[in-house]
């Protein structure tokens, strides 16, 4: 089955890092198909940022992602630039202290805690490692290990420790919204 997954936020929070891992734990991990897509402002840290993963069970045909099953956003400009995603059946998955949505969207969305999670491991550069353990949980999409081996071999192993902590934090998170009919 297709799945799309759009993760959006701005440069430096690890947007691009994240789509990579999501992609490598459905490819290597998970014994699926997988294809990532980037796209970021010129600005080195603070501009637009996306990447787009798909997930299939077979040979992806075309790359792109066009109607996200899972949306994910990190900042405020990302839910400005991508609420055309917000369509029925899209699982909206949003950084509670980031972003701030409008009434009537459509889709399920679920306020993540990424960035204040982050703050309690002491580090905010993990919220997007909390945000995938969030996604995996609540989602669905992948089996947990194998997000979590992505994690763990995708991140410098003097983080790893931190890293491991930051996604297990966040698939207990996710643990609790999937029980609330997520």
């Amino acid at each position: 089955m297709r799945t799309e997954v759009r993760l959006s936020g701005f440069g430096g929070q690890g947007i691009v890092l994240s789509g990579y891992i999501l992609g490598k734990a459905a490819s290597l991990f998970a014994g699926k198909a997988a294809t990532m897509t980037q796209s970021y402002g010129p600005e080195a840290r603070g501009g637009a940022c996306t990447s787009n993963v798909v997930i299939d069970d077979e040979r992806v045909s075309y790359p792109a992602v066009t109607h996200p099953d899972i949306l994910v956003l990190m900042s405020q400009e990302a839910f400005h630039t991508y609420r055309g995603g917000f369509q029925k059946g899209v699982k909206v998955l949003y950084d509670k202290d980031l972003v701030k949505l409008e009434e009537g969207l459509q889709g399920e969305h679920i306020p993540v805690p990424a960035s204040q999670v982050a703050d309690q491991l002491g580090k905010k550069i993990v919220a997007n490692i909390v945000m995938l353990g969030f996604l995996a949980a609540a989602s669905g999409v992948l089996p947990k290990e194998a997000v979590k081996e992505a994690v763990a071999s995708s991140v410098p192993a003097h983080t790893r420790e931190l890293n491991e902590k930051a996604f297990e934090r966040g698939f207990e998170e996710g643990l609790k919204t999937r029980g609330k009919g997520a």
